[in-house]
């Protein structure tokens, strides 16, 4: 059971977040949902559409829809599994790394003039130093 103060930090630090998150999220010009896709084919390498589907966690029909709309964008392209010839596998293109950086580009962007504007050069550095408490949240 967490303690109050754990509690009270948990809920302030979700609100703070959520925010920070919808607000980055308006610099976005491919879909949400979209750029996921891409960012787990870089980060990951090609994978099937199942194994798409599992990573971020939604049927594997909305995921063959996801897939579908961003190879007639040529940002991924399907190609043949390697040692199970019943599977197909889906990778970047250079188009799709491309708008994936861009798109990353613009969050992080948005996020450095923020940083510059509204926080003092102490505040900045408290701001480094929480991220990798965060990165430690997040992989727990």
């Amino acid at each position: 059971m967490p303690t109050p103060q754990s509690a009270a930090i948990a809920a302030e630090l979700r609100t703070a977040m959520g925010k920070l998150t919808r607000r980055v999220k308006h610099e976005d010009r491919i879909p949400l949902g979209q750029v996921a896709v891409l960012g787990a084919l870089d980060r990951d390498g090609a994978m099937t559409t199942s194994d798409l589907a599992a990573d971020q966690r939604v049927r594997p029909q909305s995921m063959a829809r996801v897939v579908g709309l961003l190879m007639e964008q040529d940002l991924i392209i399907r190609r043949a599994h390697p040692t199970d010839g019943r599977k197909a596998l889906v990778e970047l293109t250079d188009a799709g790394r491309a708008a994936l950086e861009a798109e990353r580009g613009r969050r992080a962007g948005w996020l450095a003039q923020a940083i510059e504007a509204e926080l003092t050069d102490e505040e900045q550095a408290l701001l480094a130093r929480s991220a990798a408490l965060l990165d430690r949240l997040a992989a727990r």
